[in-house]
């Protein structure tokens, strides 16, 4: 899909968040001087050509409390981290899971899932629930805490 020009501002108009308003698409058509349908209609060709991914709302779960961030590292059988990947990210606890490769005889871990929770015992209790729910599949697994916040942004134009 090429970009045409309203599509850039509505890029550079929604990149830092849509507006905290009831009608956010609204208020960005009256600034474009276009009908929110227009902007709809904009938005959802940008996500079914993959030019947006998609459109969440993403806290800070540092403002809300949850400061113990533990990315737990898996060693699952490859066959089966689909089916896993599905279930494990469904967890309440869990923002993120995704596949990684392997590095034998240096990193076995395929499957990362990021816990976030209110310390760091809370993390090893969780981390253990989804233990139990890959039973026999896990082959073993480490916990890997923050130590800082980076700035986390998507592409700005």
């Amino acid at each position: 899909m090429k970009l045409g020009n309203i599509d850039k501002e509505i890029i550079r108009l929604t990149q830092a968040g849509l507006p905290l308003t009831n009608k956010p698409y609204l208020n960005i058509a009256q600034r474009l001087g276009i009908t929110e349908s227009q902007v709809l209609d904009r938005v959802n060709a940008m996500k079914n050509s993959r030019v947006i991914r998609r459109i969440a709302a993403v806290p800070n779960h540092y403002k809300i409390g949850y400061v113990a961030n533990g990315m737990s590292v898996w060693n699952i059988p490859d066959d089966k981290i689909m089916d896993y990947g599905k279930q494990i990210g469904q967890l309440s606890f869990v923002s993120h899971c995704y596949q990684r490769p392997r590095h034998p005889g240096i990193w076995e871990y395929n499957l990362f899932a990021m816990i976030h929770a209110r310390n760091r015992d809370e993390v090893y209790e969780l981390a253990k629930e989804i233990a139990e729910l890959l039973g026999d599949d896990n082959h073993g697994y480490e916990i890997l805490f923050s130590k800082r916040i980076l700035k986390k942004t998507g592409l700005r134009i």
